[in-house]
């Protein structure tokens, strides 16, 4: 029980860190809370400061994500006897990602720290989530609207695979509350007026 209240802890503690602050700040030498949407993920990040600056915080971001879920399975013995502690870890990550302890209790939107989570938990399900997001934002340039169809489908892919039912719950869980921090997003493309994935250079 101990290593899983250390694992959970630690966990949170991974997925407040602000990958993009930080990279913005010391690599870039921009605060991206001042700059686009004001969100230090990386979809402001591609758009104000560049290609390199949009990937290698998701980079950063999905690896909090995989490795908050990692604590719980190999550390915190997780799989096989207890599948739920990868899933609670998982979802500290993304919690500390969202409320982040370092930024006040504010933080990102999560899809990136999400599919950390998911590559961990569910590989399969993961890659096809992953290929249908890139295939939705490479043909509308819109990263909301890949972001809320991906996470819809994870509780649907993890019905097809016959996953563990602490997993279904966890995909369920995770695409409502996505789907949630996207809402002013799906206002914007209702009526028009959400803006396109383009890069600053």
């Amino acid at each position: 029980m101990l290593e899983l209240i250390i694992a959970c802890v630690l966990s949170y503690v991974i997925g407040s860190i602000p990958n993009g602050l930080i990279l913005g700040k010391a690599v870039w030498g921009v605060d991206l809370r001042e700059h686009g949407s004001k969100n230090i993920g990386a979809t402001n990040a591609w758009r104000t400061i560049g290609k390199p600056a949009g990937i290698s915080i998701f980079i950063l971001d999905m690896l909090k994500g995989f490795l908050g879920a990692g604590l719980g399975i190999f550390y915190a013995g997780g799989l096989p006897d207890h599948p739920e502690y990868g899933v609670i870890c998982g979802i500290l990550a993304v919690v500390g990602h969202s409320w982040s302890l370092f930024l006040k209790f504010k933080g990102g939107k999560s899809v990136s720290t999400g599919l950390g989570v998911l590559i961990m938990l569910m590989p399969v399900v993961a890659a096809i989530v992953f290929l249908v997001w890139l295939a939705i934002v490479f043909v509308t340039r819109y990263v909301s609207l890949g972001s809320i169809v991906g996470a819809a489908l994870v509780p649907v892919l993890a019905l097809i695979f016959d996953m563990p039912m602490v997993y279904i719950g966890f995909g369920t869980l995770a695409a409502i509350f996505i789907i949630y921090r996207h809402k002013s997003n799906i206002e914007r493309l209702l009526n028009g007026t959400e803006s396109k994935i383009k890069a600053a250079k």
